[in-house]
């Protein structure tokens, strides 16, 4: 399928920190999934995005730090190459963290489509790392993020610790009831209602 005909533009930004030790070598089969769907043989290959101005894939060596601003054109299959990455991923992470994925229906004319024609595009959250927990605590702070900054335009930070303390106890929950069924430890914590994250607009440029 030529790019050109492809239905969707699919963007990928995330940051994932690393373990120590996780090599290049390591990060470009984790990242398979990825760069063969473009068409690439290597990472090295397939990092560059579609778009010029974004920077695509990197590996901060120093910080140990996967980033990914980069855009694909592709198909609804490209769902399986990032449950593929997600696994390898969760391999390598030192700790939890979300990956923003956008489709953009590239075949929609808001200008020339019928009335009752929607637009296929889809924005989905993944989350990666190296225990259920890390990731469980990434989707919780998420969440207080989301819930603060749209309840701070009715109330003050400080009337929110309730609201809080409730997400806390719904995760937790549901943290035991894993627990219950897998040999589990460490609660995703309470970090407190912290600011920003919640407006996630795509294809963002570093």
């Amino acid at each position: 399928m030529s790019d050109y005909n492809a239905p969707f533009e699919i963007h990928v930004h995330g940051e994932v920190q690393l373990r120590p030790g996780v090599d290049f070598a390591q990060l470009q089969d984790a990242l398979k999934p990825l760069w063969q769907y473009a068409g690439a043989r290597s990472l090295a290959d397939g990092a560059a995005s579609v778009y010029e101005e974004e920077p695509g894939i990197q590996f901060e060596t120093k910080e140990r730090m996967l980033q990914m601003c980069w855009t694909v054109h592709g198909d609804e299959d490209f769902r399986q190459s990032l449950d593929e990455m997600c696994m390898s991923l969760n391999e390598i992470a030192e700790q939890g963290a979300a990956i923003e994925v956008t489709f953009y229906d590239t075949e929609f004319d808001e200008d020339e489509a019928d009335e009752d024609a929607e637009s296929r595009d889809d924005f989905v959250m993944l989350f990666v790392g190296p225990t259920p927990a890390a990731i469980m605590q990434v989707q919780r702070d998420l969440l207080v993020q989301d819930v603060v900054n749209v309840m701070e335009r009715h109330f003050d930070a400080a009337e929110l610790s309730g609201v809080v303390a409730e997400i806390d106890k719904l995760f937790s929950e549901r943290f035991d009831a894993l627990v219950s069924s897998l040999d589990l430890s460490k609660r995703p914590r309470g970090t407190g209602g912290g600011r920003g994250g919640g407006n996630r607009r795509p294809r963002h440029l570093h």
